[in-house]
């Protein structure tokens, strides 16, 4: 199957105040076009890390990161943060088109494409609210619209639902579970919530140890649709849950 991420030997160091830190150390990965796979790991273990390299806002200090695009008109990623990062000077449909300016389309196109986002989420009746107008489940799906307007190969989400209450953060993950299968992106997810990781994924893979690295990999065979009570998972959870606390 074609991968549309493909690290080798992937490491990461910081230098600040004369003193080095090494977050990352020889971390293979490879990610097949399509694919819903859940990094999982103990804070600081270098999960966000890995997705700054992906977007650009961090440089390797080894090894090679490399993203596969199908189109040169897209973009190769787009990330979803743990807030909404909305401005609250725009308006909904404004926020998601913010991504859009300066791709060279005319503001009728890029509002046609912020719309079609906000229906893909399931908010395009909200397009004119601004951002205090909503939940904090709706401002995070308009964030989710954002990366999504830009059309990106991959879609890199940093823990977007740790902060929302368990009933938003359970109807968020059915609605990313849709949209994924709607789209078809290739979703890279990054939370520390082991069953959230379970319950989305097709993949977990366990980021553990200082520096950071790949220390289990499973493949959730789960049919879908899931359901979060679902005994088959227990002994999977209990197992990766195992591989955190046992970082060394």
């Amino acid at each position: 199957m074609e991968s549309v991420i493909d690290i080798r030997g992937l490491g990461l160091t910081f230098e600040r105040d004369g003193r080095r830190t090494e977050v990352l150390r020889g971390l293979d990965l490879s990610i097949p076009r399509g694919a819903f796979v859940a990094i999982v790991g103990a804070s600081g273990v270098g999960k966000s890390t890995l997705l700054r390299v992906l977007i650009g806002l961090a440089k390797a200090s080894a090894g090679q990161v490399s993203v596969t695009t199908r189109s040169a008109a897209r973009q190769p990623v787009a990330l979803v943060f743990q807030d909404s990062r909305l401005l609250p000077w725009r308006r909904v449909v404004d926020n998601v088109a913010l991504g859009l300016e300066g791709s060279g389309l005319s503001k009728i196109e890029r509002r046609a494409r912020a719309v079609e986002a906000l229906r893909v989420v399931g908010l395009a009746e909200l397009a004119g609210r601004w951002p205090y107008q909503l939940s904090g489940g709706q401002r995070q799906r308009v964030s989710l619209a954002r990366a999504l307007a830009v059309e990106p190969e991959v879609l890199l989400m940093d823990e977007p639902f740790s902060a929302l209450d368990a009933i938003s953060r359970e109807g968020l993950q059915d609605e990313l579970t849709r949209i994924w299968r709607e789209t078809g992106k290739t979703i890279l997810f990054v939370t520390h919530d082991i069953e959230e990781a379970v319950y989305l994924a097709d993949r977990v893979v366990v980021l553990a140890g200082a520096p950071g690295r790949a220390v289990i990999d499973r493949t959730i065979d789960a049919s879908r649709p899931r359901h979060r009570d679902d005994p088959a998972h227990s002994a999977l959870i209990a197992d990766i849950r195992g591989h955190i606390a046992r970082p060394g």
